[in-house]
């Protein structure tokens, strides 16, 4: 897919698409840059403003604060980084609406397993990068034709 330049209505439809199908990404605190680890968002088609994380009170995400998440889409033709404010989410509605058999795999005490910490993160600033290159624009690449103008609009800066 070809972006126009400051485009970045369609990369963030074209983001949050890839995300719903590989909804994976590595979590950081900015307090800890270097803890990085693997989690399973969970999200609401209809809350682009807040993404979700079951994970343990001994986990050490549960310091919660300012986070970065890192993204690579399934088939590696999208990236992003975005950032967020973790903290504990306390509804117990949205627990159940976000519940699965997935999540209860990793807690046995159920909605009310006494390590279990729902999170949410509300998304701040992110970097959206689009790695579909087409087939004309590979081509040139294995040519070594430079393709600086061919990508322009693959990169965006946005608020989620």
């Amino acid at each position: 897919m070809k972006y126009e330049a400051g485009n970045t209505d369609e990369l963030k439809e074209t983001f949050w698409k890839s995300f719903a199908d590989s909804p994976f990404v590595f979590v950081s605190l900015q307090s800890t840059a270097n803890d990085a680890v693997p989690m399973t968002a969970s999200l609401d088609k209809d809350a682009n403003h807040a993404i979700w994380f079951f994970t343990g009170r001994d986990n050490h995400l549960a310091e919660m604060g300012k986070a970065t998440c890192h993204f690579a889409a399934k088939g590696h033709d999208f990236f992003a980084r975005f950032e967020g404010v973790l903290s504990e989410e306390t509804s117990r509605e949205r627990l159940d609406k976000q519940w699965s058999n997935f999540v209860e795999a990793w807690f046995p005490g159920g909605k009310d397993d006494p390590n279990l910490l729902f999170l949410r993160m509300d998304l701040g600033d992110a970097e959206l990068w689009s790695g579909d290159q087409g087939l004309l624009t590979t081509a040139k690449m294995a040519l070594g034709m430079d393709v600086r103008k061919d990508v322009i609009g693959s990169h965006a800066e946005a608020a989620l």
